[in-house]
Order: C-alpha cells, then structure tokens, then sequence
C-alpha cells in the first residue's frame, strides 16, 4: 500500500476460546494479521450463519497500538447494539464523540493500515495509522445506500493513558467502515414505504383512487432488533432521495413511546406499535394510512406479521389487518398483471395468460391485433390500452384493446434517420400517461403523453449526462429508470418523477435525482422493474460476457438469487409481483424462467412486456 507498515502478532487461540459460549462467535482472528512482519489489511470475516450472533473481543492488558486498531475494527462487525466492546478501544473522550450511526463504509476487501512513521513512535505516548482501503458504497445517517468508488484514506491517533499506560484511540472518523462480506452479513435491505404525493391509483373499475405505496429502502444491522429498527426508521419520515415526491401519514414529531423496548409481534402475528402523543390526534383514515405503511414495511421485513395495532397514551388508536390494507392504499408488487405481450412473426400484439405454461399466444383484442405492424409494444396497468411502435421506429400509435377499435393517425412521429435513432419502446406509469424517448441525435427528448393523447410534454432532466436509450416507469409513480448512452457506455439510471400540475395549462414534468444502479457495468443491454424497488438486468462489465442480475434502485446488490444464464438477450420483462416469471427475447425466441426452473421456450415473438 505503499508505506511502511509494521504490526504484532495474532491474537492467540487461549484469548478465543474464553468467549465462545452457547454457540456465539467471536471476532478474534478473522483479519489477516501476520505473525510476524508487515502488518497486512484487515480482511473481511468470512461469511457466517445468519442466525449466529457475533460479539467482539474486548482490548487485553498491554496491547500494542497496531492490535488496538486492528481490534477496534474487528469490534465494528459484532452485532452488538451500541458498539459496548469497540468503545473500549477508545478514551473517554473520544468514546462520548465517537456517533457510529453517522455512516457506514463499505470497503471492497476490509481496511488495510498504514503506519506514519513521519510522526512520533511506539516509544512515545502517541501513535498514528492510515486506514486505507477502496470503497464500493457507503450507507449515510438515514440508512440509505449509495454507490462509491475510489480510495479511502482515514486517520487514527492512539495514546498512551498516563496511569494505566494502556493505548486508547483518540482520534478516529465518524461512522464505522467494514468490508463488504462484513457489510453483508452485518446489514439487510429493507423497504419502507411512504404514499406518493401527486401519484393515485384506480386498482379497477368504478373504485375510486387509492394511494401509491412507494419503497424507499434502507439498510439496518440484521440482528440488532430489526423489527424496532425499521419503525422507529419508517416513523422518521423518508430519506432526502424520495422527501419530495412522497408523503408520509404519520404526524411531525410522532416516534416511539419513550419505554417501547423491543417490539415483538404476540401469538395471533399482531405487533402493536405504541406511539407518542403527536400520533393521537390522528382521524381514521389517518390512522388506517399509518397502519398500511408499517404493514407495507413489515411484512417485507418478515412473515410473523399480519396485523398491526397502533395506541397512543395507552389508548387503541386502529387495527389493519393485512386483508383491509390492500383497500388503504395500492403497491405495485400486489397488483398482479392478468397477460404477458409480445410480438408475434407477424408483427402483431399477442398474449399469453401471466404465469401460465401456455405456449400458444392469442391476438388482443383490437386493431393491435391485426392492424400496423409494429417492432414494441406497451400495455396500460389496467391493460385497457396499448401503445406501440412501428416496424420503422418512427412512429407511435396508440389505442383501445377493444374489439372494433382502430388506430388511426400516430400520435408522434420521429425525425431520427435510423431506427436506432428514433423512438424508445413506450412506458405506462400508475396514472395511465405515457412516457418514450426520442432518440434523435438532433433532437433527443424525454415525452409524456397525458392518458396517452394530446400533446406531448418534454420532460426536463436536468443534471442527465447522455442520451436515452430506452424508458421503463415504476408502478408506484414516481421512480423512473432510463438506459443512458454516453461515449459508448450504457448504464442504468434511476431518478424521481417531479409534477407540477398547473390549473389550465401544461402539466411542468422534471426527473431529478438522477443516480446509477449499476456502477459495475459497462453495458446495459436490457432491464425491467421486478420489485417495488429492485430490477433486473442485463448487461456486462468491462471485459466480461453478458449476465443476467438484479440491483436494487439505489444500487445496491439484492440478496435475490441470480437469474440462470441465458446468452443473447435483446430485451427482458418482469413484473412488481415477484412470484411471476422472467420473460425474456433471445435467439429469435420468447423464453421464460419459472421459479427454479431454467429457462423455457415459450414461441416465436420479439418485445415481450408485462403491462407498464
């Protein structure tokens, strides 16, 4: 790494074994610390059965400065709840300032030291080390994940205490760092969910609008009482990313009763959730609006739990039960499409049954059924409309899946030179407007078409650096993942949709926030929304051959099982409901991948979508 490093030897077996009990493990040893020699990186524990807690070793008498830092980080990967033993490792000073919830750092292997030998020695009462390592995200105060790349560089300052002559550290970063096999076994994703603010959903006909149930995932210490965590997390409100497209139904300044302890779901799968006195002046709907968002997140966190009850100065505030939050409020994964679409070797919109073992298609309903020959197609989320994409690239037409219907004139039409260069598959969002993208070189656009007709709108993307080259809206409204082009490179992008629905003109559309989901890869070949925040993809790293994967929205790789290997993938479809199978277009053929199956012919077809 550069500099001198020096280091001490391996904490020996004798230490390890008077902390193995009942089956817990102890951090002692799982670095790479030498006998003898350079001190080497602190690399990453190996991975270890989820449901064993890990508790770390506290400092021993004497220990040298280079053991004290190399203990210190070991004590970050235990699993205890307030970082007891890793705060022994610092002076009394230092442990008070010391705010390890502020972030954490994922580094690619573990932190490696470096010692600074321009300063004062071992022999003096001071000591310093480098840690130095390259990092591949970090999580901030909010528990929210994001990618990182490049080298990390941070100081820490030891002394030696002046009655005990014990070394301490006394100078060291915020947060706490890890490698990422640590970070792993240490963190779990989790959705919470909020309600999307200018974003509500018809579930079918005649019902009136329901609110949009939005993930914002975050990650918390997955055996460090998860189940607290997470609501005490969600009552907090969003993270920064989401704030100002969604809303929350819990009042300013509700939290947990001060006394509420761990919270534990009884015997019938009921949590009840005490909350403080901001939460009692809540109304009905409110307090059913409250219920369906801790629901929403729970039951992604685990199954036990199918009830949730919420009270206030020891008074019931309302019950939901998983049965009646489907009627508070609407999420993309519970909404399961009835037809998978495609193109047939005519050039006509078919479909098969979702989730059926069904290989011959039928032709919709509808001049999409025999009418224009298109090359893409998209259906709405009710699958009452469908719009597509001529055989030229050129032009967009959109209609009725009605029998008798017609087509008609395009609603848009491409000035590009060549297919490539002209429109995007289209995209239905939860309101049932239409979003493409204009790939001309001359004048590429983002369009949203208001229930699909009329004029379209350009959205504004500020902060965007490349060129669209294909479209897909989450179901819950305001997410939006585009494939950007920028000097050969094709990546995944994921960014919030901002409305401005101004009374007698044009609505003002603006995505913002835009962010990668797949750092490592060069190329994006394909991708889909196969979660209420995670899609999957396909594409390759540099160097590398094309692999199927899923990423989660904010970049993050989801613990989700990768998808078998399928070669010469052009396009691939999956679904918010999870329990349906990939479909993909490979080798002329629709294929598809039921759950722990391998892939499957279904027949001949191009452009299979689910409906959005």
């Amino acid at each position: 790494m550069g500099a001198d490093r020096e280091g001490s030897g391996r904490r020996g077996p004798a230490r390890v074994g008077t902390y193995v009990v009942c089956g817990v493990v102890l951090l002692a040893g799982c670095a790479s610390m030498p006998d003898g020699g350079d001190l080497r990186g602190v690399e990453s524990t190996p991975r270890q059965d989820p449901q064993v807690r890990v508790f770390a070793m506290p400092p021993q008498e004497d220990d040298p400065p280079t053991d004290i830092v190399q203990g210190f980080l070991e004590a970050l990967t235990s699993d205890e709840p307030h970082y007891e033993t890793a705060r022994k490792y610092l002076t009394g000073d230092a442990a008070k300032n010391w705010r390890p919830g502020q972030s954490t750092t994922v580094l690619a292997g573990g932190a490696g030291t470096e010692t600074d030998h321009s300063g004062s020695r071992e022999e003096a009462n001071d000591y310093s080390v480098t840690l130095t390592g390259t990092r591949v995200g970090t999580v901030d105060a909010q528990q929210s994940y994001s990618p990182a790349d490049g080298p990390y560089r941070e100081s820490v300052h030891l002394t030696r205490d002046g009655k005990s002559g014990q070394w301490r550290i006394d100078v060291l970063p915020q947060g706490v760092v890890m490698g990422k096999s640590d970070f792993q076994r240490n963190y779990m994703s989790v959705n919470r969910y909020y309600f999307a603010s200018n974003t509500a959903v018809k579930a079918a006909a005649g019902t009136s609008p329901r609110p949009a149930a939005v993930a914002d995932p975050v990650y918390v210490r997955r055996r460090v009482d998860p189940m607290t965590q997470v609501v005490r997390s969600l009552v907090s409100g969003p993270t920064s990313l989401l704030g100002p497209v969604v809303r929350t139904s819990f009042p300013p300044g509700t939290a947990l009763e001060k006394n509420a302890g761990s919270l534990t779901p009884d015997e019938r799968n009921r949590l009840t959730v005490p909350l403080n006195d901001k939460a009692a002046g809540a109304d009905a709907e409110q307090c059913d609006e409250m219920a369906a968002q801790l629901l929403f997140t729970l039951q992604n966190l685990t199954q036990a739990v199918d009830e949730v009850e919420l009270r206030s100065d020891g008074e019931q505030l309302c019950s939901l039960t998983e049965d009646r939050a489907g009627t508070v409020a609407t999420r993309g994964s519970a909404q399961r499409p009835d037809h998978l679409y495609f193109v047939d070797d005519e050039h006509h919109v078919v479909r098969i049954a979702a989730g059926s073992n069904g290989t011959r298609p039928e032709p919709v309903p509808g001049a999409f059924g025999d009418a224009t020959a298109l090359r893409s197609v998209a259906v709405s989320r009710d699958e009452r409309s469908a719009a597509g994409i001529g055989i030229d690239g050129k032009s967009l037409y959109v209609g009725s899946l009605v029998s008798g219907g017609s087509l008609g004139d395009p609603v848009l039409v491409s000035q590009g030179t060549t297919e490539e260069n002209r429109l995007t598959p289209p995209s239905w969002d939860a309101q049932g407007d239409l979003w493409i993208a204009d790939r001309d070189p001359d004048d590429p656009r983002l369009l949203l078409l208001k229930e699909g007709a009329g004029e379209p709108v350009e959205v504004r993307t500020p902060g965007l650096d490349g060129r669209i080259r294909a479209v897909r809206v989450a179901a819950d409204g305001v997410r939006i993942a585009l494939t950007v082009e920028k000097d050969g490179k094709r990546s995944l992008l994921i960014g919030r949709i901002e409305r401005d629905d101004r009374a007698g003109g044009a609505p003002a559309v603006t995505v913002r926030g835009l962010r990668s989901a797949t750092p490592g890869l060069e190329e994006v070949t394909a991708m889909s929304w196969a979660g209420d925040s995670r899609l999957v993809v396909v594409g390759r790293e540099r160097g590398g051959v094309q692999q199927i994967g899923y990423v989660q929205v904010d970049g993050s790789a989801p613990e989700a099982s990768v998808p078998a290997a399928l070669t010469g993938v052009k396009e691939i479809a999956a679904t918010e409901d999870e329990q349906l199978p990939l479909v993909a277009y490979s080798e002329d053929l629709i294929v598809r991948l039921p759950s722990g199956l391998q892939w499957q012919k279904v027949t001949e077809g191009t452009a299979p979508v689910y409906p959005g």
